[in-house]
């Protein structure tokens, strides 16, 4: 199951993990864009409609989910939002969009795969990998982009916590530096809306502070590396992975990059 495949990394994911054979179910709020996900998969996915911001939607589509695949054996979560907005401009109502997102979704919608995954895990299954991204714990804070950063690093506490409680799920949260998606909706959307002028200012910033690594992943790499995670034995733990790919050329990141 991959939450989030209606576009972005989320939807070249899920229909990665399609075509390489596996039974998915996409699951996203845009159903239109859901459904054309899964069309583009092929007959091996299922295209599901929910919202995991909300509790209620968040149970009722991953138990659709799992009615169509017969059970859920893994969980991808790939949704994010990045608002380029400095600290001291960030109100409280984009805050709560970002921690709904970014923190909330992903909590709500582990909640109600649990009781599916933990009867995965009784059959050595049963894994959960979390998108999480270079501006959270793993690197220095990116300037503009502090209350995106401040959600990954509480997304990966959140991803210790629930391993702490449910040692017999494989949690993963997988770190992943810039990858520019697919094309058309698959590309990735994280400087959606952001001024350009602010954005100008803040790149050499990233860049003189060591917040990007200069590589850029080819989104196929990225779609192996979730798949061996889910295909490795369950005795094994992969608590975190940290995915880069090859340089970049400068400025890719404004053009066509992403942090997840």
């Amino acid at each position: 199951m991959v939450i989030g495949a209606s576009s972005g990394l989320g939807r070249c994911i899920g229909v990665g993990l399609a075509k390489r054979g596996d039974q998915v179910a996409l699951l996203a709020r845009r159903r239109e864009r859901i459904e054309t996900a899964a069309h583009e998969a092929g007959s091996a996915a299922v295209a599901v409609e929910c919202d995991v911001t909300d509790q209620a939607s968040a149970r009722a589509g991953i138990d659709a989910a799992a009615d169509a695949l017969g059970g859920i054996d893994n969980v991808v979560y790939t949704p994010a939002i990045s608002p380029l907005v400095p600290l001291a401009d960030t109100d409280a109502a984009t805050w709560r969009r970002v921690f709904d997102t970014n923190v909330i979704g992903a909590a709500l919608a582990t909640a109600a795969a649990v009781p599916h995954l933990t009867a995965s895990a009784e059959k050595a299954a049963g894994k959960v990998i979390f998108l999480s991204s270079d501006a959270g714990t793993f690197g220095p804070p990116w300037p503009g982009l502090g209350a995106y950063g401040v959600s990954k690093a509480a997304l990966e506490r959140l991803v210790e916590a629930w391993r702490a409680e449910h040692p017999d799920i494989g949690f993963t949260n997988l770190i992943v530096g810039e990858c520019a998606g697919g094309e058309g909706d698959a590309q990735t959307g994280m400087n959606a809306g952001w001024d350009r002028e602010l954005t100008m200012q803040a790149y050499p910033l990233w860049v003189s502070r060591g917040c990007m690594p200069g590589k850029l992943m080819p989104v196929e790499d990225l779609v192996d590396v979730v798949h061996t995670i889910l295909r490795t034995d369950a005795c094994t733990s992969m608590p975190v992975v940290v995915a880069r790919g090859a340089p970049a050329a400068a400025g890719a990141v404004l053009s066509n990059g992403q942090k997840s």
